[in-house]
């Protein structure tokens, strides 16, 4: 489910929506409406506002830090099954590159670093990010993750209990 977060830089409960998102695990992407003039009208075709925050879940927006709309829009998303790797990734030549590792993720207790390229999980070919997400999708607590990757160019495997 997408988020949207339209936002302003002096706005406090922007801060305040985006660090509650954060706390929760919930991916967004951010719009600074007083910067990216598009947006801003995209914000205002959606709710006829121009106040920030604007939160769109799951394509319906919720004005200002109304938590208990969001936390009920929230729930109705789907819920990954598994654990959490805690990987930016992104299509790279020869795998998938590591763009960011969330400390409490799986990825950092795999040794994994931002610039890494991952290039095999669990005896699986990793060329793209669909073919990570795939590799991961069926890994359960109590599993054996083994990985393959390149680190400034050398090859590294690493291999942990979830």
């Amino acid at each position: 489910m997408d988020v949207k977060v339209y936002t302003t830089p002096t706005c406090g409960y922007c801060h305040q929506l985006k660090a509650y998102l954060r706390e929760r695990g919930v991916p967004f992407e951010e719009k600074d409406v007083s910067r990216d003039r598009a947006a801003a009208q995209e914000m205002v075709n959606l709710t006829g506002q121009m106040g920030v925050p604007v939160a769109v879940i799951g394509g319906e927006a919720v004005i200002g830090f109304d938590r208990p709309r969001i936390e009920a829009l929230l729930a109705r998303r789907p819920k990954r099954q598994g654990p959490k790797f805690g990987l930016k990734i992104a299509d790279g030549s020869g795998g998938v590159i590591v763009g960011g590792v969330r400390p409490d993720g799986i990825g950092a207790r795999l040794g994994l670093a931002s610039g890494d390229t991952i290039t095999e999980v669990n005896s699986r070919p990793i060329r793209t990010a669909a073919d990570m997400e795939r590799s991961i999708s069926g890994v359960a607590a109590g599993n054996i993750v083994s990985m393959k990757f390149l680190r400034g160019g050398r090859p590294r495997k690493t291999e942990i209990i979830v």
